[in-house]
């Protein structure tokens, strides 16, 4: 990455929370100009914290899109909030979005996290593509009188309205250094991981409410063929009997529209045709016990 000596690089985290369904997985994609972090309507659809990269001649900056900020009330979910609760301490500028669709949710538990930190912080109003123009003074106003952001920038991430000054608006106050990753690289995690996402993805956008909460992927197998398609196994973990019946559906006709569907985005992301297997398996409580969490990858 050759930078003039004239331009001092800038680089440095930046940490991407609010609450869940605020558009946070969107809004990183958009950044990125890259499709890394699954987006689906349902809440609590990001479960870990997903690093994504964004190198320039002049900046690199780290994104993390961090889980929406929940009060916890079983042990993955405790992990989810653990680690968006990280991400604002690590990072060098705190981006929170609202929701300008919905009244600002102003909880005394979440602004508990902002006041201590010293960190820049800006406040993206999303979704401005739902509201009438006028509707979002009072809100900017409500932000303002909190005197904590640096900046209270509207967008609509959906549209991508908006996204370069928040880009800029990021730039000017992060600090100067040298690259942290190489300037190719768009995130810190394997392809393993974003195969299963991209599964999970599928669960969330074609079953109700219950199965995508109670599911998790694990990819068990996954062979690079030179000649064929690559072959890709995965077994999706729930916690009932009912609920393996239900994914599956009726002669498996329900797990095989999440196949065909996950195996067109994985293609899409890999570059190449891929055979792909899914399986499905009761694990018990694995949300609620420390133990199959860490198994299944949730540190």
């Amino acid at each position: 990455m050759n930078v003039s000596q004239n331009v001092p690089f800038k680089v440095g985290y930046v940490a991407i929370v609010g609450l869940p369904n605020v558009g946070k997985s969107t809004l990183m994609n958009q950044l990125l100009g890259a499709r890394l972090s699954i987006v689906t309507p349902k809440p609590q659809t990001t479960r870990h914290s997903i690093l994504g990269i964004l190198s320039r001649e002049a900046f690199q900056v780290i994104f993390l899109d961090t889980p929406g900020l929940i009060d916890p009330k079983y042990s993955l979910q405790k992990i989810m909030r653990a680690k968006a609760e990280e991400a604002i301490k690590m990072a060098d500028v705190v981006v929170w979005l609202f929701d300008a669709s919905q009244p600002l949710e102003l909880a005394e538990s979440m602004l508990a996290l902002l006041r201590p930190i010293e960190t820049p912080k800006l406040a993206i109003l999303n979704k401005i593509d739902l509201v009438a123009k006028p509707l979002l003074l009072p809100q900017i106003d409500q932000l303002n009188q909190l005197n904590l952001f640096k900046e209270i920038i509207p967008i609509s991430a959906l549209y991508n309205d908006g996204i370069d000054r928040v880009l800029n608006c990021i730039l000017q106050y992060l600090p100067t250094g040298e690259p942290f990753y190489a300037p190719e690289q768009l995130s810190d995690r394997p392809e393993r991981f974003f195969i299963a996402e991209l599964i999970r993805e599928q669960i969330f956008l074609l079953y109700g409410e219950e199965i995508p909460y109670a599911t998790t992927v694990q990819i068990e197998e996954y062979k690079e063929r030179p000649k064929g398609k690559d072959y890709i196994r995965a077994v999706i973990f729930v916690e009932q009997e009912g609920q393996k019946a239900i994914l599956i559906g009726k002669n498996g006709e329900a797990i095989k529209r999440v196949g065909q569907r996950a195996r067109e985005n994985i293609e899409a992301f890999l570059g190449k045709p891929v055979y792909l297997e899914l399986f499905v398996r009761v694990k018990p409580k694995w949300r609620k016990e420390p133990s199959m969490l860490r198994e299944l990858g949730y540190e």
